[in-house]
């Protein structure tokens, strides 16, 4: 269940036992360094996909070069603008390696020599792929969406309605302590699977209630624990999420803009609030009955390789009267990917699903238009018709 914390404690990232069975010690080391890897390569990586800009104008006809005389600045700007990132991702890393069985940092990850152009020329570590880099940029954009201004009319959208519901089903009522101060706290437990950088699980402590996010996602836990424990104060860092789209941009200065995160201070978490993040598989971490009061699941349940196996599984770890909550569409994960298993239902067959679970779907609306990570002054934009549901295990 989920550990305590403070204001002046770290936020838990709790490593379950009962996940060790879906990777040895040797695979976890392995996996742990291509990660860090990859957000090492970060700047390579990116600086590759400028330098190939730059040769492109390089070979325009002088007239052509003329008509955009101020190219080359915008690309030398981006430069700047990756080590920014760069410098943001190294400072992000520092300390991260307790998190997950004291797996030593790289001594590339502390190279003063890592901004020399010759490191411009290098491959990528070893296993990392296109996927694993796409994995990085990924999480330099949820920055955006769970913790800067930027983001909050995306959390408005599919954060607002869970956690009002959540406040409906499971008011926080005050209570008098024996010294007289006042008790904000609910007995309530959340659990929130595919957690990402932690912002909706923060909400609920923040409010009062028992709450712990899970994550898979080691990009996603090292990015959270940053944010949750070493953020000292509103805004205090600037990331650049939209450098490297090149396409569909209005203005070079859309491309350029910053974003400041976070928009709170993480650490003003009321004095002994309940808040902690798992890491792991949720069906291998998640498998005690009756254990959580509530379960809320945004943009998550697509997740599964058979979704069938969520639903058993949310059933399971409820206690009786609890409540699923769900937000999100069904864009199936591992949908056409080589070597991975995959079943996919439409909603009103997962809907039959769940009711043959014995789930009483008390609340439903759809459509829901949401974005993801969505770059509002891009000229193109992804939005899902979500489905909101409430559902009670009697």
């Amino acid at each position: 269940m989920a550990k305590s914390t403070d204001n002046n404690q770290e936020v838990s990232t709790i490593i379950s036992d009962s996940n060790q069975s879906t990777m040895n010690e040797d695979e976890e080391a392995i996996h742990f360094r291509k990660v860090i890897g990859a957000f090492l390569y970060y700047r390579t990586s990116a600086r590759n996909r400028v330098r190939r800009a730059f040769y492109s104008y390089g070979r325009l006809p002088e007239a052509h070069k003329r008509l955009v005389p101020k190219y080359e600045s915008y690309l030398s700007q981006l430069l700047k603008c990756i080590d920014q990132n760069d410098s943001l991702i190294r400072q992000m890393l520092t300390g991260c390696e307790h998190l997950f069985n004291n797996y030593s940092m790289p001594s590339s990850c502390n190279d003063t020599n890592h901004k020399s152009t010759e490191q411009d020329s290098l491959p990528p570590p070893s296993g990392v792929t296109s996927m694993d880099m796409d994995k990085v940029k990924t999480t330099i954009k949820q920055f955006v969406r769970d913790w800067s201004t930027d983001g909050e009319q995306e959390r408005l959208v599919c954060y607002a309605p869970i956690i009002e519901e959540v406040k409906k089903r499971f008011p926080i009522i005050p209570t008098t302590n024996e010294d007289g101060s006042i008790n904000n706290f609910s007995s309530t437990q959340i659990l929130v699977p595919g957690a990402g950088l932690g912002r909706l699980s923060w909400e609920f402590a923040r409010l009062g209630y028992a709450c712990q996010g899970n994550e898979v996602s080691l990009y996603m836990l090292i990015a959270s624990h940053f944010v949750l424990n070493r953020c000292s104060h509103i805004n205090a860092h600037t990331i650049h999420p939209w450098i490297l789209n090149f396409c569909n941009n209005l203005s070079n200065e859309d491309q350029l803009r910053s974003a400041q995160f976070p928009d709170v201070n993480t650490a003003s978490l009321p004095s002994n609030s309940r808040f902690s993040m798992s890491a792991g598989d949720f069906l291998q971490v998640y498998n005690e009955p009756n254990d959580w009061d509530c379960v809320t699941t945004c943009f998550f349940i697509d997740t599964a390789h058979n979704i069938v196996e969520y639903v058993e599984r949310l059933w399971k770890i409820l206690k009786s009267c609890g409540v699923w909550i769900y937000f999100g569409p069904l864009l199936y994960h591992f949908e056409d990917i080589p070597n991975e298993s995959s079943f996919e239902l439409s909603y009103a067959d997962l809907r039959t699903v769940i009711l043959s679970y014995g789930f009483q779907i008390e609340v439903e609306k759809s459509p829901i238009r949401a974005g993801y990570i969505k770059n509002d002054r891009s000229m193109l934009h992804y939005e899902y018709d979500c489905v909101f549901f409430a559902a009670v295990k009697p």
